[in-house]
């Protein structure tokens, strides 16, 4: 038996015409906003919507899995 997720990957950059855009890397979930704080919120929403009433396990994912958001950010160069 393989073992199961227990937690969805994302990844949050800004956006090419401003704000911010949230891209999951485990399940086809992609969703923006203009503050980091409603792109988060954004995508909680839609990672909960894109799971409801799915079988996790069919996923790969554990009951429950927990959502770690990683930010892509570019350095200032001198």
């Amino acid at each position: 038996m393989r073992e199961l997720q227990r937690t969805i990957h994302a990844v949050v950059r800004a956006g090419d015409e401003g704000g911010f855009v949230a891209e999951c890397t485990d399940i086809a979930v992609v969703t923006q906003g203009a503050t980091l704080d409603e792109t988060v919120a954004n995508l909680r929403e839609a990672v909960a919507l894109h799971l409801e009433g799915e079988d996790l396990e069919s996923l790969g994912l554990a009951p429950s899995p927990v959502l770690v958001v990683s930010m892509e950010v570019h350095p200032v160069y001198a």
